[in-house]
């Protein structure tokens, strides 16, 4: 099955070797996604909300690339390194999910980067053109 990566317009560069996403099949994988400006720098430190909006409007950016929108999205795995921020992160999370809502799970780690604060990786099934 071949894949096609999915790299949105103005796409800062990835710290490691990864696409912001990849199309298999009708099949669209959002790599892990952080609260990154282009130079990847956390941007909104100390903010999870404002974090997860940042990360939540890249995903999107990706989705919309590959010809989709965020109620194609079907699938997400949300990394948080704080439950103290759950509150917020998931207030700004339901504005993008309003109708049905994707399966998920939620875990506490670390992350990349010690001032971000949220990072979610997410799948969607889109239509077959």
């Amino acid at each position: 099955m071949p894949m096609k990566p999915i790299v949105p317009p103005g796409s800062g560069k990835p710290i490691a070797p990864f696409s912001p996403g990849v199309m298999a099949d009708n099949v669209l994988y959002v790599s892990r996604t952080l609260p990154f400006d282009h130079d990847n720098n956390v941007v909104h430190a100390g903010d999870a909300a404002a974090q997860t909006r940042h990360v939540l409007e890249t995903i999107k950016g990706v989705v919309e690339a590959a010809g989709g929108s965020m109620a194609d999205v079907t699938f997400n795995s949300i990394f948080i390194t704080d439950w103290a921020n759950y509150a917020a992160i998931n207030s700004v999370y339901a504005e993008y999910f309003p109708g049905d809502k994707p399966a998920r799970y939620c875990i506490q780690c670390g992350l990349v980067k010690p001032e971000a604060l949220v990072e979610i990786a997410s799948f969607a099934h889109l239509p077959r053109a």
